[in-house]
């Protein structure tokens, strides 16, 4: 961890620059001030009041930063204890430099006001740091995407503290430790940042405060990105430009600051996405519902038509082949209408407390015979402690059999496919189904879950879609991997905290 020793450059950081006593009418009685700085090139933070103020108003004396009205209203209030303190900030001097002005009451033996004190203290650094964070939210309030979030909280950091390195770390619900989405400055791949934070990252999450470090001449600082209902990641930056407790201290509080905003912009980032795949949703939904109700009646008529030839052309074997042609096809649009008129109705939960796993166990019951026909057997694994969610065991059973029915499709014969589900540290409960079956082409794999997208000959390529929008009503998420070497995995999330909070 970063030492606490106090230096001689920071202690001096730490004093007044300026002590002014004041009797009761706020005429000088004493000046202390502090007139020079370790370093060459500093110079005094305030005019060094000779011998011959003395005695003068302090608003004469200091008519540039401290003015009447201001120090004859901070007295009222201490002569009269509705006040204990009063501080103030003073304006800015030509050099730049921001003076922080307290004060407070004399008393004597018997607790009476007898003067007064005004102590500065050069709060510049701190000043710009707030501005930066100032900067910085207005900037992050404006993301709507995540990597431009991310973008733009890296900016805010190498500008405001002269961050060398900036990481961001999210947990995703598919994982128990945070994994880096960006990272910008270093010359180490992901995994080796990943190695070099990961003790810093869980003592953030764990305390939900910033964890400092130095190495040699550089300093790394971490700070947890705080989400509703459990941290959402962490963001660290390694920076060679600060030097004393004090900056360590102002530093921690813009990264912290800049943490908030960025957790912000990344749920901000979710809701829109969410919402715009609600939209998109329901506008397909609300098509898809009007052309089954205008299919209807024409597949209908055609049927019976179909129907009536084949019962007059029994004895011609080619009109009754082409008739079969034609009631096929028509049972392959009403499965179609069925499907449409199933991504048009809106999904409206019935939740109780459940665990996932027991309607995992009756879906794959249920479908113990499509297993059997591929010889598929199911390995499975389940957490000792079954979880408790807030779910809709129907709903949910319904979008376990289109995950199922996909990877059963996928796999090939005779071969084993894995189900492993855990109970979240959070409470929340993960399932990741796995299919030894060929990879998803990568061009695919940011559209599975689009309604009517399907590589299956006579599949309707709406099932996971479903999935997906049963899913996140469930507040959930879902998501799917897939590689050649490993196969494809269907991940789903569900998170106990929102909806338990409201059955309870």
């Amino acid at each position: 961890m970063l030492s606490t020793d106090l230096s001689e450059h920071a202690l001096l950081d730490a004093l007044p620059v300026s002590v002014y006593s004041l009797d009761l009418d706020g005429h000088l009685t004493s000046v202390r001030q502090a007139s020079t700085r370790f370093s060459e090139d500093a110079v005094p933070l305030t005019v060094i009041i000779g011998d011959s103020s003395r005695g003068a108003p302090i608003w004469d004396a200091m008519r540039e930063t401290m003015s009447r009205d201001q120090i004859e209203h901070g007295m009222q209030l201490l002569r009269t204890g509705r006040a204990p303190v009063v501080r103030w900030e003073l304006e800015r001097g030509p050099d730049g430099r921001v003076l922080l002005a307290q004060m407070t009451p004399l008393h004597d033996d018997t607790h009476a006001v007898t003067g007064f004190v005004i102590c500065t203290v050069d709060i510049t650094d701190r000043d710009r740091a707030r501005e930066a964070a100032f900067d910085s939210g207005i900037a992050l309030a404006r993301a709507v995407d995540p990597e431009e979030a991310y973008q733009e909280a890296a900016q805010q950091l190498r500008s405001g503290l002269r961050a060398d390195v900036v990481v961001v770390a999210i947990i995703d619900d598919h994982g128990a430790s945070p994994r880096i989405v960006y990272d910008v400055g270093s010359d180490s791949d992901r995994q080796s940042l990943e190695q070099r934070f990961a003790r810093a990252w869980q003592s953030a999450l764990e305390t939900g405060g910033v964890v400092a470090s130095r190495d040699h001449s550089t300093v790394a600082l971490t700070a947890a990105l705080p989400g509703e209902t459990r941290p959402l990641g962490a963001i660290s930056i390694i920076t060679d430009d600060i030097e004393s407790p004090e900056q360590t201290a102002d530093s921690s509080r813009y990264l912290s600051a800049v943490a908030t905003q960025l957790s912000s912009a990344i749920d901000r980032a979710r809701h829109v996405a969410q919402a715009g795949r609600r939209r998109r949703s329901g506008a397909i939904g609300e098509v898809a519902a009007r052309v089954a109700q205008e299919l209807r009646n024409p597949i209908f008529g055609i049927s019976s038509a179909a129907q009536l030839l084949r019962f007059r052309a029994r004895e011609d074997p080619v009109m009754e082949t082409n008739v079969g042609r034609i009631l096929r096809e028509v049972e392959r649009l009403n499965r179609m209408v069925g499907t449409l008129v199933e991504l048009g109705r809106p999904i409206v939960l019935d939740v109780t407390p459940g665990d996932p796993d027991a309607v995992w166990d009756n879906v794959l019951e249920s479908e113990r015979g499509s297993l059997e026909a591929r010889a598929i057997a199911i390995r499975r694994t389940k957490p000792d402690t079954p979880a408790v969610i807030a779910i809709d065991a129907e709903q949910l059973a319904q979008c376990f059999k289109s995950i199922l029915s996909n990877a059963v499709d996928a796999a090939p014969v005779a071969t084993d496919i894995s189900l492993q589900s855990t109970v979240l540290p959070n409470g929340g409960w993960r399932c990741r189904l796995t299919n030894g079956g060929p990879p998803i082409p990568a061009e695919m794999l940011p559209r599975v879950f689009e309604p009517f997208l399907s590589t299956k000959p006579g599949r309707s390529g709406v099932g996971l879609a479903l999935a997906q929008r049963i899913i996140e009503e469930h507040q959930g998420m879902i998501a799917i991997e897939s590689a050649t070497e490993t196969g494809t995995t269907v991940v789903v999330s569900l998170s106990s905290a929102p909806r338990i909070a409201k059955l309870t």
